[in-house]
C-alpha cells in the first residue's frame, strides 16, 4: 500500500475531433486528460491530443478543477512551458513562452509533450465518484480558442491491507485472514490463481476478516485481497504462505502476545 502523499497515476485518452472554429481558424481536435485520485491524495492528469496548427509565444493552456478539487502544481519544465497555479488551486495553467537557444524548441507547440497539473483531491470523496466540470482550454496569443476539451477525474479506492495470516508462519488448512480496507468495501482473497478463498465486507471502521469455506492446499500458497467499491477496485500487497495443517487445525499458529493462539 503506497504510503500518504504519493501521486497516483494518470491516464490519457486520445483526442477527437472539435467541430467549431474560432476567429483565429479552425479549432484543434479536443484536449483530453484522466486520473484516478485516492481520497485524500494528489495525482496527475496528463493533458494532450492537440493537433491544430502550431501556436506561437504567448499561447495558454488552462486546467479548470473539477469540483471540490485544488490544483497543487504545474511541475513541467523547460521545452519553452511556464506553468503555475491560480490563487486557491481553481486553475492551472501552462504559458508557453518560447525556448531558449540552448534547450531548443519544441517541433510543434502543444503538440506535444503531454503537460502534467497535480490535483489534490479531498478526504472526504467518495470512492468511484466522477468529479465533474474538470475542463480544458488552449488559447493563443490574442486569447481566441484553439482547443477545448475535458479531464476525467475519478476518486480511486485507497487499497486495502492484508495482515494476516503472517507471511512465513506454518499455518492450519483455514487460515482466517484479516486487515483493513475503506468502510464498506467488499473484500475478496485471491490465491496465487486467482482462486477465491474468501470474501467479506469492510466494517464501518475498516476491519475486515474472512475464513476459508474450503480447506487450502497444502504447501506454498500465496494471497492477495482486492477491495471493490462502486466500481473501482484496489490489490493488497501479496503475502507467501504456507499450509502445512489439515482443516481441523488450528486456522493459524500466531501467538497473542498472552500465551493463547489468535
Amino acid at each position: 500500500m503506497a504510503g500518504a502523499g504519493a501521486v497516483a497515476v494518470a491516464l490519457v485518452a486520445p483526442g477527437t475531433a472539435y467541430g467549431g472554429a474560432g476567429p483565429a481558424g479552425p479549432v484543434g481536435h479536443d484536449l483530453w486528460g484522466a486520473a484516478t485520485i485516492e481520497p485524500g491524495r494528489e495525482g496527475i492528469v496528463q493533458v494532450a491530443g492537440y493537433e491544430g496548427e502550431p501556436l506561437g509565444a504567448g499561447s495558454v493552456l488552462t486546467l479548470t478543477a473539477p469540483a471540490k478539487t485544488r490544483v497543487t502544481g504545474a511541475p513541467l519544465a523547460g521545452l519553452g512551458y511556464r506553468g503555475a497555479v491560480a490563487v486557491g488551486g481553481n486553475s492551472g495553467t501552462y504559458t508557453f513562452v518560447g525556448a531558449s537557444p540552448s534547450a531548443g524548441a519544441p517541433v510543434s507547440a502543444w503538440h506535444s509533450p503531454a503537460f502534467p497539473f497535480v490535483l489534490s483531491v479531498p478526504a472526504n470523496a467518495e470512492p468511484g465518484t466522477r468529479l465533474p466540470d474538470c475542463t480544458l482550454t488552449l488559447r493563443d496569443a490574442t486569447g481566441a480558442v484553439r482547443g477545448r476539451g475535458t479531464c476525467s477525474v475519478t476518486v480511486g479506492l485507497p487499497a486495502p491491507t492484508l495482515s494476516r495470516p503472517t507471511s512465513g508462519v506454518p499455518l492450519g488448512a483455514l487460515p482466517q485472514a484479516s486487515g483493513a480496507a475503506y468502510p464498506g468495501s467488499q473484500v475478496t482473497v485471491r490465491d496465487a490463481l486467482e482462486q477465491e478463498v474468501c470474501a467479506t465486507t469492510a466494517a464501518p471502521d475498516g476491519t475486515w476478516s474472512c475464513v476459508p469455506g474450503l480447506a487450502l492446499p497444502a504447501g506454498t500458497g500465496r494471497l492477495q485481497a482486492t477491495a471493490t467499491l462502486n466500481g473501482v477496485s484496489a490489490l493488497s500487497e501479496q503475502i507467501d504462505i504456507m499450509v502445512v495443517g489439515s482443516a481441523g487445525e488450528q486456522h493459524d499458529t500466531v501467538s497473542d502476545g498472552g500465551g493463547g493462539r489468535l
